[in-house]
């Protein structure tokens, strides 16, 4: 049912999503392969690099609400139990200044290789 449900979002998928998809693909030469909207564990990623266990989600307003803020929490710290480390983005983040949020994840990805040598 997820991959179904995967595949669907992939078809449709945010602007904001959209814009920062185009620069996490640039991103392979460099050795980190993202994948969108992709099934693990129940869950749907926006983005995932597997190699540095890395998710990227952007998030829309829906996302302050009390009930999902406690959803994302739950979601998080099962990744983290698993090794994966979670960073956020407002919508607004990605519409207003990309270059900053494409900076961070580059940063952290950077980070990551660094942990694991």
């Amino acid at each position: 049912m997820s991959v179904v449900k995967a595949r669907a979002l992939r078809k449709s998928m945010t602007p904001q999503e959209v814009k920062l998809w185009v620069h996490l693909r640039q991103l392979r030469p460099q050795g980190f392969h993202f994948r969108r909207q992709a099934p693990v564990d129940g869950y749907i990623l926006d983005f995932v690099c597997f190699k540095h266990r890395l998710i990227v989600e952007v998030d829309g307003s829906q996302h302050g609400e009390d009930q999902q803020l406690g959803h994302d929490a739950r979601r998080d710290a099962h990744f983290a139990a698993n090794g994966f480390e979670t960073l956020r983005f407002w919508n607004a983040d990605v519409d207003l200044n990309l270059s900053a949020v494409v900076e961070t994840i580059i940063a952290r990805a950077y980070e990551k290789v660094e942990e694991d040598s």
